[in-house]
């Protein structure tokens, strides 16, 4: 369990990569082929807004049973909910390609939006998740009591949620794992400086709670070998790491990366109804 390079996957699924983002523009057949060669071998893409959203459901049709999506708008974005965003959401769910709503939620480290607008838009996102009976794909940052106060409201009328990109604490955790929803665990376990809590609430999240994700291009594990490194363009990730994260999850866990591999895998499956 000691290195990537003793571990080799072959079914593993990012529930997170944001490949419509401009880094990926120019090389992107050559990403998803490098995921796809280091076992990883279905993709969520993330939708942040309906501009991206629209985006990834293209890319979905260009690479059809390794590519889906989620639709939303991201609480940076809540400033631009209207009727027709939801009407327009509404459609894209519609295609055989969008498997959850979101990214929604709340952001109150940077207020890109103002929290009234972001509280209003995640609302919105989770009536439109229980009317088309499909789970949402969450965020939470410096939000978590008024993120709490609004799902817990709406959490029996939705099929399901994850927490996407989890870095919180152990008692946060098990909030979420009150509600029954499963949580997104990325690179930032690997951050010996900002992960420790992480590390530290891993060890009591079920492993059946659990699904892995790369959010790439952003949060690349520092801890690469430069085995793995050598291949990345400088500061961006790739879902193509995803492995790394796999056998990290598998360290802090204390289990072994196999079985890792096949319960998350399975968890993503099950999730967003995959094939």
């Amino acid at each position: 369990m000691s290195t990537d390079k003793a571990e080799t996957y072959s079914d593993l699924i990012d529930i997170g990569v944001n490949l419509t983002a401009k880094s990926f523009q120019k090389d992107l057949t050559q990403v998803i082929n490098r995921a796809t060669g280091s076992g990883v071998s279905q993709m969520v893409i993330t939708g942040t807004n309906l501009q991206h959203s629209d985006a990834a459901i293209e890319l979905c049709e260009k690479w059809p049973g390794v590519l889906f999506s989620t639709a939303g708008v991201h609480p940076h974005h809540a400033k631009e909910w209207t009727d027709k965003t939801a009407q327009e959401i509404y459609g894209m769910a519609q295609t055989n390609s969008v498997r959850a709503i979101g990214e929604c939620g709340l952001d109150y480290n940077r207020n890109f939006s103002d929290p009234k607008d972001q509280r209003r838009s995640f609302e919105a996102q989770l009536e439109l998740a229980a009317d088309l009976r499909l789970p949402v794909f969450l965020h939470q940052r410096d939000a978590h009591a008024d993120f709490m106060s609004i799902l817990v409201r709406w959490r029996d009328q939705l099929t399901g949620g994850v927490a996407h990109c989890f870095t919180g604490t152990v008692e946060e955790a098990k909030a979420y794992l009150e509600l029954d929803l499963m949580i997104g665990i990325t690179g930032w376990l690997c951050d010996e400086r900002r992960g420790q809590s992480l590390q530290k609430a891993v060890k009591e999240i079920p492993l059946s709670q659990l699904m892995i994700e790369t959010d790439a291009p952003y949060l690349m594990p520092r801890d690469l070998p430069d085995s793995i490194s050598a291949d990345l363009q400088e500061r961006r990730n790739e879902p193509f790491v995803l492995p790394h994260v796999c056998t990290a999850l598998a360290r802090y866990k204390d289990e072994e990366p196999s079985e890792v591999a096949k319960q998350t895998t399975a968890s993503a499956r099950h999730f967003f109804n995959l094939r």
